[in-house]
């Protein structure tokens, strides 16, 4: 008769081997690639292919084909090329897609896709900010703020990669308590934690509202996802503004920046002027190829309230953009349009 701790040792050396085949036989369907050219390229096509979420909306939009890329690209690479010229390959294929959240990031350069907006006015400038703002506007945290000659609020917040505190927020808005309106300004916000932008934008909102959907990738198929999820935003338990409310928009507002546009155009009494926004509804992912380049690539596919893609933007509800005019005359066309907007109402 065995000992009772032989045994147990038994026991334990059986449910390890167990546990290991099962381990095992989990990753004899994964196809691994060697660190070739042509292996890398395959990696991160595969990668895309089974994790992308925008293939069916871009297919429809341009008719991406996803599998012609593949045939176009893989005949490119060959084993006598550089590093480099890899990457330039990789870049190029990745830019088919039309994403500003897809990059690839190695040792020597930084792959990405921005003609969402460098093919587009910026409809802003930094002279003409200064002249409105002057030089004894306030500062909380992340976000700049000061009242108008005519009585109007502005806010300035160029960027959710920087924080705000909801102290800050009651700060500023208490500053601003007899103003006839405001006008927020987020030109040139390129996005970062989407926290900020629905702490910003529940300032602004009185009671649950939806403001769109979302989906999950359930599968590598490129329409595998799982039913639509409704996104609301919460009103704030903090002060929250009253009065008509003016977003300033342009070609450079993406990511986490363009889901507060869609936030505040989901709200009553908020306009959009401006430009439409950049896009990038996508919620980014991040993997990796065998030569150790990283790529990231939007996994989470995010819709309005009619459950279409924000993808390529959002549309103004006044379309306007900064004139020569204007900009001679020391006027931000933007500006002036809000201020006049919130006066008529």
């Amino acid at each position: 008769m065995k000992h009772p701790a032989i045994s147990h040792v038994y026991r334990l050396v059986g449910l390890l081997c167990l546990m290991l085949c099962f381990a095992t036989s989990a990753c004899v369907n994964e196809e691994e690639y060697d660190d070739t050219p042509q292996g890398n390229l395959e990696a991160l096509w595969r990668i895309i292919d089974e994790h992308y979420c925008f293939f069916d909306y871009k297919q429809h939009a341009y008719g991406l084909d996803w599998q012609e890329v593949h045939a176009r690209y893989a005949a490119q690479v060959n084993d006598g090329m550089s590093q480099k010229q890899l990457f330039e390959v990789l870049c190029n294929m990745l830019a088919e897609l039309r994403d500003g959240h897809v990059n690839l990031s190695a040792p020597h350069d930084f792959g990405r896709y921005w003609a969402w907006s460098e093919d587009y006015p910026s409809n802003v400038s930094d002279t003409l900010l200064r002249r409105y703002m002057g030089t004894d506007y306030k500062i909380a945290a992340g976000i700049d703020y000061c009242i108008l000659d005519d009585n109007i609020g502005y806010v300035r917040y160029e960027s959710f990669t920087q924080g705000v505190g909801e102290g800050n927020l009651d700060e500023a808005l208490l500053h601003m308590i007899l103003c006839r309106g405001l006008i927020v300004d987020i030109r040139g916000n390129g996005g970062g934690d989407l926290t900020n932008a629905e702490k910003m934008a529940a300032r602004f909102c009185n009671e649950k509202t939806l403001v769109g959907y979302r989906q999950h990738k359930r599968g590598t198929g490129h329409s595998d996802f799982s039913p639509m999820e409704p996104r609301y935003l919460e009103p704030s338990a903090n002060i929250r503004w009253q009065k008509p409310v003016v977003v300033l928009t342009n070609r450079q507002v993406f990511s986490a920046a363009n889901e507060f546009t869609l936030y505040m155009k989901s709200l009553p009494n908020v306009k959009i002027v401006g430009d439409q926004t950049g896009g990038g509804s996508g919620m980014p992912f991040s993997s990796s190829l065998p030569c150790g380049w990283t790529v990231r690539f939007s996994a989470v596919p995010m819709y309005d309230t009619e459950r279409q893609p924000t993808e390529f933007g959002i549309a103004p509800d006044y379309r306007v953009d900064l004139t020569d005019d204007d900009f001679r005359r020391g006027r931000d066309t933007l500006i002036e349009f809000a201020r006049q907007l919130i006066a008529n109402n």
